[in-house]
C-alpha cells in the first residue's frame, strides 16, 4: 500500500503507472503537499509513503518527520531531485527510510518501496556510489602514481617544462 506525495502531477501519474503493474503493490492515494500528504497518511494508512522534498505548504523533509513521528510503522522514501548529502542527511534525520533520486525513479522504485516495506534502508545507486568515494581516505595525492606526483611537484615549483614531461596517454582531454 503506497501513497505518492509530490506537488508535480505528472510525477504522481508516472509513478503510480509504474506501480500499478506490480501484483504486489497497491497505489491508496496521491497527495500535491506536505499537509496533504500527512492527512492522506493518517486517513490512508499505507505502508509506503514516496514524498518529494521541495513541496509548496510544507517540505517533505518535514511531513515525513511528522509522519514517522506519529505513525511510524508508515515507512517513508523520500523521492527527489537533490543528490547532495545534506538533503540526504536531513531525510534519514527525518526519519526516512530511503531516499530516491528521481532521475533513477524508474528502475529504482519498485525495488525501493518493497526494501522500505520490509524495514530496509534503501538509497539511490548514484547516492550509494558517490558516498563510497568519500569514504576513500586517502588524499587525492596519495592516489597519484609516483611518475604523476613528481610532474605535480615539479610544476607546484615553478618548473614550466614539467607539462611536457607529461606522457600524453596521462594528459587530461
Amino acid at each position: 500500500r503506497v501513497l505518492i506525495v509530490d506537488d508535480v502531477a505528472e510525477t504522481r501519474e508516472n509513478v503510480r503507472k509504474l506501480l500499478q503493474f506490480e501484483g504486489d503493490v497497491e497505489v491508496v492515494g496521491a497527495a500535491r503537499s506536505g499537509r496533504e500528504g500527512i492527512q492522506q497518511s493518517f486517513e490512508l494508512d499505507p505502508d509506503v509513503v514516496l514524498m518529494d522534498i521541495a513541496m509548496p505548504d510544507l517540505n517533505g523533509i518535514d511531513a515525513t518527520q511528522i509522519v514517522t513521528r506519529k505513525a511510524p510503522e508508515t515507512k517513508v522514501i523520500i523521492l527527489s531531485v537533490h543528490s547532495d548529502s545534506e538533503h540526504v542527511y536531513r531525510a534519514f534525520q527525518a526519519g526516512a527510510t530511503g531516499y530516491l533520486l528521481k532521475e533513477s525513479a524508474g528502475a529504482e522504485v519498485v525495488e525501493a518501496v518493497r526494501a522500505a516495506k520490509q524495514g530496509i534502508r534503501y538509497v539511490s545507486q548514484k547516492i550509494a556510489d558517490a558516498q563510497n568515494l568519500r569514504r576513500d581516505k586517502r588524499s587525492p595525492f596519495e592516489s597519484l602514481s609516483a611518475r604523476e606526483r613528481e610532474v605535480l611537484e615539479r610544476i607546484a615549483a615553478g618548473d614550466e617544462d614539467a607539462e611536457d614531461d607529461v606522457p600524453q596517454e596521462d594528459q587530461p582531454q
